[in-house]
């Protein structure tokens, strides 16, 4: 009795440490921040702030520019995800092959993954600027393609398809390790027993392969859908949101309404909205998926 209480009190003082910044710098900004919410809230005297309940939240109903940075959000996620997913696979069942280099080629596909937002976002800008930018000077200087330089960055159209464009260049290399992790998996004996029977490898895929494959599809796309709604830094820094606020996203967004206009208590409202979507969005997604795979 007295070894485990000992015991006990080993694993609670190597427990606490982490337990503490846990609380301190995860849980406490969250209940904070919901607080900060339903109140007018004044940063430089919070003890003044104004208690307006659910007004904030009402606000953003009554708000376009939430709803065009919503449906911005939606788009992005909606574009990237299945792109990023579809891209993975693929080369994920190419280096699932016996083929040379493959060490070398998973590098490359997955070096894009650790490269910096930053530095990646500050690269596309300059890929894509309408003046000096390398994209118009191939499209229009060596190619002859187009008749004049295009501005990408100043139409929200273009503006957004580069950003998108930048999101899946970067997401396809983690899509691609995990969905390899999962083919490599698949045993052997099913493989055999397919080819036994004459299957052909297309088949094979489609009836064996993407059902087994289903836990990890459903944990990647919920995986990628946050990371979707979360997309922040290359809006940021390519557009900031502009031209005219048509290129926000909710995160910019709430960005620019807590530090831009120091309205606190509604970037904390927009912060729960976003929450909230991505729970009700990933629980639909843990239900389509949490069925029993059928081969």
């Amino acid at each position: 009795m007295e070894k485990d209480l000992y015991r006990s009190k080993q694993v609670i003082f190597f427990i606490l440490p982490a337990m503490f910044f846990f609380l301190a710098f995860n849980t406490y900004p969250i209940l904070k921040a919901l607080q900060m919410s339903f109140y007018q809230w004044n940063i430089l005297m919070p003890s003044e702030s104004e208690f307006i309940g659910f007004d904030n939240y009402l606000q953003a109903m009554k708000d376009p520019v939430f709803w065009t940075s919503l449906k911005n959000s939606i788009i992005y996620t909606t574009v990237t995800v299945p792109s990023q997913m579809v891209l993975g696979l693929f080369v994920a069942v190419l280096l699932d092959q016996s083929i040379k280099g493959k060490a070398f080629f998973r590098t490359l596909y997955y070096l894009p993954v650790i490269t910096s937002w930053v530095v990646v976002s500050l690269l596309f800008k300059y890929l894509f600027n309408s003046q000096a930018g390398l994209i118009n000077y191939i499209l229009k200087d060596f190619l002859h393609i187009i008749p004049s330089y295009i501005n990408w960055l100043q139409e929200p159209g273009t503006a957004l398809a580069v950003i998108m464009l930048l999101g899946i260049w970067k997401g396809v290399g983690w899509s691609m390790v995990i969905f390899l992790a999962a083919l490599q998996n698949i045993p052997e004996d099913l493989k055999e027993a397919a080819t036994i029977d004459g299957a052909s490898p297309i088949h094979f895929f489609f009836k064996v392969t993407l059902p087994l494959l289903k836990p990890t599809i459903a944990f990647i796309s919920i995986m990628l859908i946050i990371g979707g709604f979360n997309v922040f830094i290359s809006v940021l820094l390519i557009t900031g949101g502009g031209p005219l606020q048509k290129t926000e996203v909710l995160l910019t967004y709430m960005y620019n309404q807590g530090f831009g206009n120091l309205n606190f208590g509604y970037g904390a409202a927009l912060s729960y909205i976003l929450g909230a979507i991505i729970f009700i969005i990933s629980a639909v997604q843990m239900k389509i998926f949490n069925k029993p795979v059928d081969m």
